[in-house]
């Protein structure tokens, strides 16, 4: 595909991007987290960034084994998920994974829902600012209604609560992910597809990824009914 800045970009390409979104890849392209190695895995390559804390040597040789490996079908955990798993310790190695999103505005939200409001309308901040879910720390609240950290993002209000926000978890010049949350009373409606929808045209001239686990059906749902285009699948591997 065409890149933001009319570069042409692989699959492959734009998941080494998301990367970097997701996990803030230090300078040397290490994992700060928690995580020892994710693989990236897309229909014309695959990619892997490991953890700080892995010897150099060990660090090496993964890159270098899942750099020559063939990916695998979406979903599929690709052979060489395996040898990184023995070269890191074996049994003690936990695997998780799920899919990648590529979203592409315009994306519309296949129905009509509440009114979402725009972190972009400074009286919409006003209207939120009060109504933090329990599951947002003060702090981090303060912050993504303020346009800090979190922002911009989109909102869904019932009766005096939010019911549906996506913000922007992770960001960086070249792209931003979406973070969504829904209320567990207003699940279902369709609220997260049309907050999604609503973020996506609030960061113009960068690319957008959505993902989420391998077992989280209702995200994945939302994908769907959102439209977008599956783009990878990220694999981890944790000690």
């Amino acid at each position: 595909m065409t890149g933001v800045d009319g570069e042409s970009l692989r699959d492959i390409d734009l998941v080494r991007i998301e990367m970097g979104v997701i996990w803030r890849l230090d300078a040397r392209g290490r994992l700060p987290g928690p995580e020892d190695v994710v693989i990236g895995v897309a229909s014309d390559g695959m990619t892997a960034a490991v953890s700080s804390g892995v010897a150099d040597a060990l660090a090496g040789r993964l890159l270098d084994i899942v750099g020559q490996s063939v990916p695998s079908p979406s979903g599929t955990p690709p052979d060489v998920l395996e040898d990184c798993r023995k070269l890191l310790g074996g049994d003690g190695v936990a695997i998780s994974g799920g899919p990648s999103y590529l979203v592409s505005p315009p994306v519309r939200s296949g129905g009509a829902v509440a009114e979402v409001l725009r972190s972009d309308e400074p009286a919409h901040a006003r209207l939120v600012h009060p109504l933090r879910p329990g599951n947002w720390e003060p702090e981090e609240w303060e912050e993504l209604i303020g346009g800090g950290e979190g922002a911009p993002w989109a909102m869904i209000v019932e009766e005096g609560q939010v019911a549906a926000i996506c913000h922007t978890p992770r960001r960086t010049p070249l792209g931003a992910e979406a973070g969504t949350w829904t209320a567990p009373a207003y699940r279902g409606q369709g609220y997260a597809a049309a907050t999604t929808a609503v973020w996506a045209g609030l960061l113009p001239g960068i690319h957008l990824f959505y993902s989420t686990s391998a077992d989280n059906h209702s995200s994945q749902r939302v994908a769907g009914r959102l439209g977008l285009r599956p783009l990878g699948w990220f694999w981890k591997l944790t000690i």
